[in-house]
């Protein structure tokens, strides 16, 4: 059926032309833009954006040279020559950035929704300066105060050619400034570009410098693509040289390289990673560093701390109230004298304070001290939580001090330090201790707990020849508590006990004579040779008041002679004040038997006898000797207490002797 003339269209075909008309309307606007594209270029563009930038963010942005734009999706790419933008007013810079070209990669999905990012960034011959201010604006912030965090330019990849980089941060005390170059090199057939850098300024107050190369592209937020680095630097005294893969150059989402550190002092790494360690000697690490998520590793390492080897793994954990760092360290010979910072003592302090010149009481001096005096760092402390453990199958060590491995085991947590165990060969023995430093008040409370079993007399002294011979076994035990900052003051302040035990053998003969001046004895050891004799026992027990240890019982008896002792140990003058009284067992024809005093500086302590007793007893015999010579030997014969005394009895004898301190603690059976 035929449409009747003058009947109304029907709705498809409205539909057509209106589309055909909004098509050609389309089409026309793009013909002219185009056109007018053709004719006065993206210049006009200018104007409108840097009008845009002044409202936004209250700082000019110049674009002095052509602009461009290539269409495409989801981004848009423009690209100005001759660029600057400024800073804030308050910055140093005048410019934030001034480039002869930039070229910008804008994400238009994202811009649609209020977000300017920026996926790619090209610079050429460009200065870039960064600032933080005191009062906590950064420049690089766009709103017009500089705080808002949100207010920032995402850039996901830059690539640099011949850049000039620098940052400030007053509060930081950080100011570093960057130079940047892209060249190429490699063989023949396959040239390579790297982008090169050196940097040099200040971080965290410590001198910096860099030199490095990288990729040509700076993956800033590119979390799938590692970036090649290849880096030295310095900051302070630490050095470091990485080599590896980096993913996400901002925030560090994967990280694998090999890295070799040192420096001065493990110490000197607070600064720079806000974490706490030891204060050691001299240190140089190399091993593999990894980090993934919320860890950091650095595992397979060995070097040396001092003169000492180390080895192990070092994890730290992110994300928690605080880092929790664990590690698990080894060494095949450890020097002793390394852990000496550890412990807050100063280098050569032992000799220095040996070597000082004795000086009257009665003059001012300032004495050397032996016992560490360093101030431990406690308001570092909560700066992490961590668990350590250490073995040392070999201890180098001083001659005197026959220690002979190491395990110890370090835990901090909520800024209280635990060593338990830390347990030592002690002479064949055993030395267990456990100590607590709790760094939450100040100063420190700190608690030591320490258990000497089954160690050897023959081993003790083995700077003694005389005790070579001796076979008793030695066990004890020291419980004391005190306060302080530094280990020094920890024991000047300390209250507790201390108390050793030895247990049966023998000893040498000869040593117990000269401990008693039995000449004659001495004479004759001397020509038919040295021989054992029997140890009944030996007590130390000392009450630790106010870092004073006063002896309530101090007796060591053997076959031929016993020593009943008295007297003071200062742990905060570090000074002795002991009496031995040695009484012989058996009559010696010559002898000038004496008590025997040990006082002094703990560097420089002084054993010596009762000069005045000795000389009237060489005088007497002398005067006896102008009558008869026989009568010569009558001051001198020692007549001793005869039978054996029980061992029990002499405990309890030198507890009543004047100056003994009372001890409620059981006398040995």
């Amino acid at each position: 059926m035929q449409p009747t003339v003058g009947s109304a269209p029907q709705p498809s075909s409205v539909l057509m032309r209106s589309l055909l008309w909004v098509g050609g309307a389309l089409l026309t606007l793009v013909l002219l833009a185009a056109l007018f594209i053709a004719v006065f270029g993206w210049n006009w563009l200018r104007a409108p954006l840097e009008r845009r930038a002044l409202q936004q963010t209250g700082r000019e942005l110049a674009i002095h040279g052509d602009l461009t734009v290539k269409f495409g999706w989801p981004q848009v790419r423009l690209h100005g020559a001759t660029l600057t933008f400024a800073n804030p007013a308050w910055a140093k810079e005048k410019y934030m950035l001034a480039a002869k070209s930039v070229e910008v990669a804008i994400d238009v999905p994202q811009l649609l929704q209020g977000s300017l990012t920026f996926p790619e960034v090209r610079l050429e011959q460009a200065t870039v300066f960064l600032e933080a201010s005191r009062g906590g604006r950064k420049s690089w912030l766009m709103d017009l105060e500089q705080q808002d965090e949100n207010a920032r330019i995402r850039i996901g990849r830059v690539a640099l050619d011949r850049a000039m980089l620098g940052y400030d941060d007053a509060d930081q005390k950080t100011s570093l400034r960057a130079t940047l170059s892209t060249g190429a090199e490699g063989d023949a057939g396959s040239a390579r570009s790297d982008l090169r850098f050196t940097a040099q300024g200040q971080y965290e107050g410590l001198a910096v410098k860099a030199q490095g190369s990288g990729g040509p592209v700076l993956a800033l937020r590119d979390t799938t693509v590692p970036y090649p680095l290849k880096m030295e630097a310095s900051a302070g005294r630490t050095h470091v040289k990485v080599d590896g893969n980096i993913t996400g150059l901002l925030t560090f989402t994967a990280v694998d390289v090999r890295m070799a550190l040192r420096g001065d002092s493990l110490e000197q790494l607070y600064p720079l990673l806000g974490i706490a360690f030891p204060a050691t000697k001299a240190y140089s690490t190399e091993g593999h560093l990894l980090h993934t998520g919320s860890t950091w590793r650095y595992e397979k390492f060995s070097g040396r701390i001092g003169a000492s080897d180390i080895a192990g793994f070092v994890q730290v954990v992110t994300g928690g109230k605080r880092p929790a760092l664990t590690a698990d360290l080894s060494s095949s010979l450890l020097a002793l004298d390394d852990l000496g910072p550890v412990i807050g003592a100063r280098a050569g302090s032992v000799a220095k304070a040996a070597a000082q010149p004795v000086v009257q009481a009665s003059e001012p001096a300032a004495k050397a001290r032996v016992l560490p005096d360093i101030p431990f760092k406690t308001d570092r402390w909560d700066s992490v939580d961590a668990e350590v453990n250490l073995r040392a199958k070999a201890l180098r060590h001083a001659k005197a001090l026959p220690l002979e491995n190491l395990a110890a085991h370090l835990s901090l947590k909520d800024s209280v330090l635990t060593l338990d165990p830390l347990d030592f060969g002690l002479a064949g023995g055993q030395l267990d201790t456990r100590i607590t430093l709790d760094g939450r008040s100040q100063p420190i409370q700190a608690h030591a707990q320490v258990r000497a079993r089954k160690v050897l007399l023959s081993r003790l002294f083995p700077t003694v020849d005389l005790s070579k011979s001796s076979i008793g076994q030695v066990n004890g035990s020291f419980d004391l508590k005190g306060r302080g900052s530094s280990v020094g003051s920890m024991l000047a302040s300390a209250d507790g006990k201390l108390g050793l035990v030895v247990a049966g053998g023998e000893i040498s003969k000869l040593m117990m004579e000269k401990i008693g001046l039995h000449l004659w004895e001495i004479l004759s050891l001397n020509v038919t040779g040295d021989r054992l004799v029997k140890l009944r026992c030996g007590v130390a027990d000392f009450d630790v008041k106010q870092g004073k240890m006063t002896a309530s019982a101090l007796v060591f008896d053997t076959q031929v002679t016993t020593l009943i002792g008295t007297g003071t140990i200062d742990l905060g003058d570090e000074t002795l004040d002991l009496t031995l009284n040695p009484r012989t067992k058996k009559t010696s024809p010559f002898a000038l038997t004496s008590p025997i005093y040990i006082r002094g500086s703990f560097a420089q302590p002084k054993a010596g006898v009762d000069k005045g007793r000795v000389a009237l007893r060489a005088i007497g015999a002398v005067g006896l000797g102008l009558i008869n010579p026989f009568l010569a030997l009558i001051p001198l014969i020692d007549a001793g207490p005869g039978e054996d005394s029980d061992c029990g009895e002499l405990v309890r004898e030198a507890r009543a002797l004047p100056g003994a301190q009372k001890s409620t603690t059981k006398s040995p059976k």
